[in-house]
Formats: C-alpha cells, sequence, structure tokens
C-alpha cells in the first residue's frame, strides 16, 4: 500500500525516466523518493483490467494499473494539494501497450475516468497541464487520439513526428542503438555528438521532450544524456541515476536544469 503519510525533503529531477518502474522493489514509491519526473508501466487488457507486467505470464490479476499507480498518485496529489511534490509541475506516466493498442485504450479512459481533474487535458481551448500527463507508448492507438475533440492522454512520437502537433505528441522516443554506435563507455565521437546535439535542438524548437530506449545504464552514458540536454534519461537503477543527477547538478550549478527542494507525503 502506498505510503501518503510519508514526509521527506526530495530533489525534484524532472529528467529521471523510471524505466518499467514496476519491476522494483518498491514499484512507484521508490521512483518518488527520488524525485523522478516521468514513470514508465507496461500494460495488458485482460478480462477487463490493465495488467502492469513485461510479458503475459508475469501478469497476475493484483497487479493492476489503477492499484499500482493510478490510486496512489492521485492519493499523493491530493495530500501535497495539487501536485505530486507539493510544487508546481507534472509528472509523466508513461503507458507502454504491449499489445491490442485501441481496445488498451478504450478501458484505459475508463480508468482514467475518476481521475480527470489531475490530468493534463486536450480539448478545443487547448492544452490544460496538470498534476499527471498520461502518455502512451508502445503499440499506440495514433488516429484514434487524434481524432478525438477532448482527451487527457497523448502520444509517445518517434523521430518522424518531431515538429508535428506537440499537443499530440509531446515526448519523442527512440531506440538509441538505432540511431547511435555509441555504447556508453567514456565520450561520444565528435560526429555522433553532433548529431545528437542537432536532435535535441529540432526536439525542443518544436516543443517537445526527447527520450531514449536501449541507451546502456551507465554512468558515462548518463553524463553524455545530460549534457546534450536529453530531457528524459531512462534507468532500471533508479537510486544510482538519482544520485548521479544531484550531484552532477551540485557540481555544475542547474545547467539549464530546474530542480526543487519539495516534501514528499
Amino acid at each position: 500500500m502506498f505510503a501518503t503519510a510519508l514526509l521527506m525533503s526530495v530533489t525534484v529531477l524532472p529528467m529521471a525516466h523510471a524505466h518499467n518502474d514496476y519491476v522494483q522493489k518498491r514499484p512507484l514509491l521508490g521512483a518518488l523518493e527520488q524525485g523522478f519526473g516521468s514513470i514508465e508501466a507496461d500494460v495488458f487488457l485482460v478480462n477487463g483490467e490493465l495488467l502492469v507486467g513485461h510479458d503475459r505470464p508475469q501478469l497476475t490479476p493484483e497487479r493492476t494499473l489503477k492499484k499500482m499507480y493510478l490510486e496512489p498518485l492521485a492519493a499523493q496529489v491530493k495530500a501535497n494539494g495539487g501536485t505530486v511534490y507539493g510544487k508546481p509541475g507534472e509528472l509523466i506516466l508513461l503507458v507502454d501497450i504491449k499489445a491490442d493498442g485501441a481496445a488498451v485504450y478504450e478501458q484505459l479512459k475508463k480508468d482514467l475516468q475518476p481521475y480527470h481533474s489531475i490530468l493534463t487535458k486536450f480539448d478545443d481551448k487547448g492544452l490544460k497541464r496538470r498534476a499527471i500527463t498520461v502518455i502512451l507508448s508502445g503499440d499506440r492507438p495514433i488516429d484514434v487520439l487524434k481524432a478525438e475533440k477532448k482527451r487527457w492522454a497523448f502520444v509517445d512520437g518517434r523521430p518522424e513526428n518531431i515538429g508535428q502537433d506537440s499537443n499530440l505528441f509531446p515526448l519523442i522516443s527512440e531506440d538509441f542503438t538505432k540511431l547511435f554506435k555509441y555504447r556508453g563507455s567514456q565520450k561520444m565521437s565528435e560526429a555522433e555528438s553532433q548529431s545528437l546535439t542537432e536532435m535535441v535542438s529540432r526536439t525542443k524548437a518544436a516543443g517537445q521532450k526527447l527520450r531514449f530506449w536501449a541507451a546502456y545504464d551507465s554512468r558515462d552514458m548518463w553524463s553524455e544524456l545530460f549534457k546534450h540536454k536529453v530531457d528524459l534519461i531512462g534507468t532500471d537503477r533508479q537510486v544510482e541515476l538519482a544520485s548521479f543527477l544531484r550531484e552532477t547538478i551540485s557540481s555544475a550549478g542547474t545547467s539549464g536544469r530546474v530542480t526543487r527542494e519539495v516534501n514528499l507525503r
């Protein structure tokens, strides 16, 4: 059970992304204690429930998206007066749909209904940011979301979506190994560094965020991604990445990155 009464001071790290958070010993809570700004959960639709897990054999009835993420996040926002960390800012919940995208999204809309007041929304009046921004990855029903006049979810785009509607594609993601040969040891080559710089610049100019999956989970890789101002740095090593980011920010100043000392309830 999520302990909303827990009090501690954390440094919010908007660029920290908890890859496959549900495999951690303490899903969600561990990432929040480290101040992560983005949390990922894989889901399957089984008998009308969105179950969390990477593969179907791992699924169990009690591990639902509602119980593991939606309900405790809503309690956290309520306890902190309308935000996750008690200060302005949104947390990304990246829902990675492993199969049956359209059907999963239909169920997800039902699951999200009770939490509309804390979810970032897009309608004919534009974008309204709130405490939680839900973004769909994996088997994304893009055309379905694109046709909706009002929605509380968004799409994880790909490099071909850079510069397209940021209200539909607020995040751009790609397999790091597909674009770069660098494997997280020492420094990137000058050519690849320039390519990454250009990709970051294009994404930021379009008002979108950038994320990579399959980037080697090492301090050297984290350093390169941070140096190049990639918006989300993914990890399975939550405590180590958070420690690295706090150390790096402390030694280099904020370097354009926003951090806040807040109470986590």
